[in-house]
């Protein structure tokens, strides 16, 4: 996709302004509650309601893939919503407001279950959580890629929104660890983390509904059902983004959901599980200025390549750890966590650069419907490592709930941890590596969509 070069020398002059840094943070706030909404799901849920509550390694396994399966209706429906109803209030930002207590009183319920709570339960909370952070997240992202409309300035939103997640995420970990979540009854690290998701979440989504504007539509026809998913399809930057970022994301998503059964049951080191799983999240906050420094000087795409695979380099020996490895699994946690950075930050801003081929094209700006392919790929990615991996697991005799887990098991449990996910990264990396979007292609595309 390669630009003029007259029409990119005439774009640099008409870079847009950047968007003021209080208006970027009044957006990104939101992002520190519903962080509680990932991590917690895919690492903490699973093992408090298998460990703490009792309940099958199976049967929870299959009730969060029956989650992820109902998303495959629910966000494209959501995200033809956030794309198609225009109310006077913004696009955007209704959908996102009405959300917004559905959201938290279901993950208020499903992180503090009765202590007889069952599988029933974990399904039915899990499917209205998904609902309403789905009808979030959608407007939430779309908003995100549609307030700067250049190619650096969309990877600063999604810099600031992802440093927002990842302060969220530590919040996230510390609650329940610190408080302590091995137990069913009373306050709970899980129950405080619900309780300051329902106080949070209402809270700083006000801020971002009052504050920040709703962006500039440059629709200029409807595209109906049949013609949307046909530029879809032929979106080819598209389509090789999302199948990178699927790959990616069971990549990220299989170690997420192993690694407090990694470290308690094949390291030995159960009591640093929280200090272990802070300390990586706390260095992927620095990743994510330096994701953005890199992706200045080599682009989006090749900067997110690097990051794969120095992630790769840096997870293979993870196996090979002895029992009580804590100082070289933890320095395996500090570059992993720091190249995590780039995995947040970046795809997403290549994202809002993919939905302008699209608008270019159709005519349409429906962001919304591709942040639903999105949020559905990472839903999807997430849910593997729950579905797929744990039944795989249980087949070779690892059982998280006793000490007496098999030999094989917990190779099984290792190789599933480390060499799975960096297959999967490798996969991903030859996608993105020839990506066509550059910048100069991406200014050369907006200039199509304002100009018609």
């Amino acid at each position: 996709m390669a630009a003029n070069p007259d029409i990119a020398s005439r774009l640099q002059l008409a870079t847009p302004a950047p968007l003021a840094l209080a208006r970027i943070i009044a957006y990104a706030l939101p992002a520190i509650p519903l962080a509680a909404l990932t991590l917690p799901l895919y690492v903490l849920v699973p093992t408090f309601y298998t460990e703490t509550l009792g309940l099958s390694l199976a049967s929870v396994g299959f009730a969060l893939l029956i989650v992820r399966v109902f998303d495959a209706v629910n966000d494209p429906l959501i995200g033809w919503a956030a794309d198609r109803f225009r109310p006077g209030f913004g696009r955007r930002r209704t959908l996102f407001a009405i959300s917004l207590p559905l959201t938290a009183l279901s993950a208020f319920m499903l992180f503090w279950p009765p202590v007889d709570a069952s599988v029933l339960w974990l399904a039915a909370w899990g499917l209205l959580l998904s609902l309403g952070y789905t009808a979030a997240l959608i407007p939430f992202s779309a908003w995100g890629a549609e307030l700067a409309t250049d190619y650096h300035g969309r990877s600063r939103i999604t810099a600031w929104r992802e440093g927002f997640t990842l302060v969220g995420t530590l919040i996230a970990i510390a609650l329940p660890f610190s408080i302590g979540f091995d137990r069913a009854g009373g306050v709970h690290g899980l129950a405080a983390l619900g309780l300051a998701i329902l106080v949070g979440l209402p809270l700083f989504g006000a801020v971002t509904v009052a504050l920040t504007p709703e962006p500039v539509e440059h629709s200029r026809v409807r595209v109906d059902l049949k013609a949307g998913l046909s530029h879809l399809v032929r979106n080819r930057p598209f389509v090789r983004l999302i199948l990178a970022f699927f790959l990616n994301g069971l990549a990220n998503g299989i170690p997420a959901t192993l690694f407090l059964y990694f470290v308690s049951a094949r390291l030995g080191l159960p009591d640093a599980r929280g200090s272990l799983l802070f300390f990586y999240f706390l260095c992927a906050i620095a990743g994510v200025p330096l994701a953005a420094w890199v992706a200045r000087r080599v682009g989006k795409h090749r900067a997110w390549c690097y990051g794969m695979l120095a992630a790769c380099a840096a997870f293979a020996p993870a196996p090979l750890l002895p029992e009580g490895s804590l100082i070289a699994f933890a320095t395996i946690c500090a570059v992993t966590g720091l190249l995590l950075g780039f995995d947040l930050s970046l795809p997403p801003a290549i994202q809002a650069d993919v939905i302008d081929v699209d608008t270019a094209a159709s005519g349409e700006q429906r962001s919304g419907t591709y942040f639903a392919a999105w949020s559905l790929a990472t839903k999807l990615s997430l849910a593997g490592g729950v579905g797929v991996v744990f039944p795989i697991l249980a087949a070779f005799g690892f059982d998280p709930a006793s000490s007496a887990s098999t030999g094989n098991g917990l190779t099984a449990l290792a190789v599933a941890y480390a060499w799975v996910p960096i297959a999967a990264k490798l996969a991903s990396i030859t996608i993105m590596w020839n990506f066509p979007l550059d910048e100069t292609a991406q200014k050369e595309l907006r200039n199509r969509i304002e100009t018609a």
